[in-house]
């Protein structure tokens, strides 16, 4: 937890409003934050019990925002399927932080102008 004046922060809800996900983009985030082989969007959506084209949504918005990999894999008898897999967890925490000095140096320039 973060105290932060008049509101407390936590960890989770830092990560989630940095990186702008609704709560099925940081549900697949963080599901895929601890798995360690790649998967389908059908896979995911067995695994967390969200519906396939929400997963697909999501899926789609996480690679968008550069923190999950779509890799192609070419079926033997023709055709290819997409796997998913998150980024190196410190490849995101520079992201994160990244966003957050952001924010802090834009905090700071409002209230030097105010």
């Amino acid at each position: 937890m973060i105290d932060f004046a008049c509101k407390k922060f936590n960890l989770n809800e830092i990560i989630k409003c940095s990186l702008g996900l609704s709560k099925a983009d940081y549900k697949l985030f963080s599901f895929l934050l601890y798995q360690h082989s790649e998967m389908t969007t059908n896979e995911i959506s067995l695994q967390i019990g969200l519906d396939r084209t929400t997963i697909q949504k999501s899926v789609k918005k996480l690679v968008e925002k550069g923190v999950v990999l779509r890799l192609q894999e070419n079926l033997s008898k023709g055709g290819y399927i997409y796997k998913y897999r998150i980024k190196e967890k410190e490849i995101l925490k520079n992201k994160i932080i990244k966003i957050l000095r952001f924010w802090s140096e834009k905090a700071e320039e409002e209230i030097r102008h105010w």
